[in-house]
């Protein structure tokens, strides 16, 4: 972001009250300007590339999908913007996930407006709001899936990564796969590289091996190893 111009803000939430009062609480706000706002993950993924924001402000759960799964997509598009986690509820299993996507914070809704306004302002200009200690959480949560083999290499997954792992190992296509968890074969394809990426893979077939492994190796031990 400039110095020389506002920090441009999308929000993103399934409650238009809790847009209103946001979107009414940053525009007075001289250095920040709310280019758009979405009550769907569907609405967002086609309008945040638009206005390609400084810092999209994301509902962690939202009706269509996850705040956090736009963050990712969004992400993968443009790294240049900065997403803001905004949720009623304090998950470690949603801020394991955020910050696996990119996330640059997470925020409780229970948060002040200047604190909100201190949070945009911190993102935008490229600092990271993850709790220390939440933070703390995730790193315990990867080193303990170091302890085997199968587990080290997916603890960098996320649960939705870990699904279209699962069906690739079952052989379904990029398209397929998108029918089934209701998502665009693009961003499935974005999923797919990335989980690739992170097992150190180059192609889906290494990954439907691998999982084919995994299957083996659990039947064998929960039937002795015969």
């Amino acid at each position: 972001m400039r110095e020389d111009r506002k920090i441009t803000v999308f929000l993103v939430d399934d409650h238009e009250v809790v847009r209103r009062g946001v979107h009414e609480m940053l525009s007075v706000e001289s250095d920040v300007e709310v280019v758009g706002e979405a009550g769907t993950a569907a609405d967002a993924l086609v309008r945040i590339p638009a206005t390609r924001p400084d810092v999209a402000v994301l509902d962690v759960r939202l009706p269509d999908g996850s705040g956090v799964e736009v963050c990712r997509e969004i992400r993968s598009r443009d790294e240049h913007v900065r997403c803001l986690m905004l949720t009623s509820f304090s998950d470690d299993e949603a801020l394991f996930d955020a910050i696996m996507a990119g996330a640059s914070g997470y925020v409780l809704k229970a948060i002040r407006g200047q604190e909100l306004l201190g949070a945009v302002r911190d993102v935008a200009a490229g600092k990271s709001l993850l709790d220390p200690v939440a933070t703390q959480r995730v790193l315990e949560r990867l080193r303990d899936g170091g302890r085997s083999e199968e587990d080290g290499r997916l603890a960098s997954l996320t649960g939705q990564e870990r699904r279209i792992l699962d069906l690739i190992g079952e052989g379904l296509t990029n398209r397929a796969i998108g029918e089934r968890l209701h998502l665009a074969e693009k961003t499935i394809k974005n999923y797919v590289s990335g989980l690739l990426a992170k097992l150190g893979m180059e192609r889906r077939s290494q990954a439907a091996a691998y999982v084919a492994r995994m299957q083996a190796g659990r039947a064998a031990r929960g039937d002795g190893g015969a």
